[in-house]
């Protein structure tokens, strides 16, 4: 699918395994996996950066093959989870470093238009996480709040 706004293709990337079956190299168990993640999100990493973690420190190639839920599921049940979602804390990062720059170089209209699109990509995301029941109905995303919103 190409991307919204510059027509480009999407970045080529890691794929996942292809079979769902635990490999045989693994050597961690269901429990011992969840433990792991839990460890390291104490550590206050993203989902993605646990798995990331998991895939490199540990050899575990995939953590949903081996305990049946996801990264973001471990940590919901072990109440280890974000008010905000990874993707759109990662949006709000990302208006947060535009608008910083702004500050320095007022008349960049290039970051202007990159910054009203990352609000509109942000608008769009808390539409739907608000549908979705994951964000609360009266959630907002303002400007000028953004910073405390993350830290």
């Amino acid at each position: 699918m190409a991307r919204m706004y510059s027509r480009k293709r999407g970045k080529s990337g890691s794929k996942k395994p292809i079979k769902k079956t635990k490999k045989s190299w693994v050597r961690y168990s269901a429990k011992e996996v969840e433990q792991l993640t839990l460890k390291i999100a104490k550590l206050e990493k993203t989902p993605s950066q646990i798995g990331l973690i998991l895939r490199d420190n540990y050899g575990i190639p995939d953590v949903k093959i081996i305990t049946n839920k996801s990264i973001t599921k471990i940590l919901k049940e072990n109440k280890l989870d974000s008010k905000i979602p990874e993707d759109l804390t990662a949006l709000i990062k990302k208006a947060i470093r535009l608008m910083k720059h702004l500050d320095n170089f007022k008349n960049d209209q290039t970051v202007k238009r990159g910054l009203t699109l990352t609000e509109s990509k942000i608008n769009r995301l808390v539409k739907y996480y608000i549908r979705k029941g994951k964000l609360e109905s009266k959630w907002k995303y303002d400007r000028r709040k953004a910073k405390m919103l993350v830290n």
